[in-house]
């Protein structure tokens, strides 16, 4: 099941360990860093597409992101 409090926590998490600034991860996966920041404060998700650029920028799984698994590598 979806978790936006878990999606909101693994994308502030993952940004902070690559050490990049939230306009910088805008850049990288085509959103604002006004969306950014409101993603990981929990107050707005994000469309299909953006999910998937952001698994693919972190190299995790969907399912990682949105809380269905603790599990980040993607199984293929």
């Amino acid at each position: 099941m979806f978790s936006n409090k878990i999606f909101a926590e693994r994308i502030r998490l993952l940004r902070k360990q690559r050490n990049i600034k939230q306009s910088e991860l805008g850049e990288m996966v085509g959103l604002t860093y006004t969306a950014i920041s409101d993603i990981e404060r929990g107050r707005r998700t994000t469309t299909i597409e953006k999910l998937v650029a952001l698994a693919d920028y972190f190299e995790v799984s969907i399912d990682y992101l949105v809380g269905r698994t603790d599990n980040p590598e993607i199984n293929r």
